[in-house]
């Protein structure tokens, strides 16, 4: 049995907050694909895992990284539109 893991592309914002997210999200893959690894290697070939327990994980781990990734875009949405905000001032702008 042949497992390939795809992972999107995933571009991180310049903030620091990002960039450890980023990193523990690595650090996350790396940890989670050496476990499936070592539980491939380990196994009882006289009584070997379901197939699709494994893709069950890959597809968890697949939604992990999607969550990490929209909380990075959110992130650096935001202090986009308060960089815009802080440029234009508009808290100052008054009603008649």
């Amino acid at each position: 049995m042949s497992i390939s893991l795809v992972t999107p592309n995933v571009t991180a914002p310049a903030a620091a907050s990002s960039t450890s997210s980023t990193a523990a999200s690595t650090n996350y893959q790396t940890m989670f694909l050496q476990l499936l690894v070592a539980q491939l290697q380990n196994q009882d070939p006289m009584n070997p895992a379901d197939g699709t327990q494994f893709v069950s994980q890959l597809a968890q781990m697949q939604q992990v990284e999607q969550s990490i990734s929209s909380g990075q875009d959110l992130t650096a949405i935001r202090q986009d539109v308060d960089q815009y905000l802080a440029s234009t001032n508009t808290g100052s702008v008054s009603q008649s």
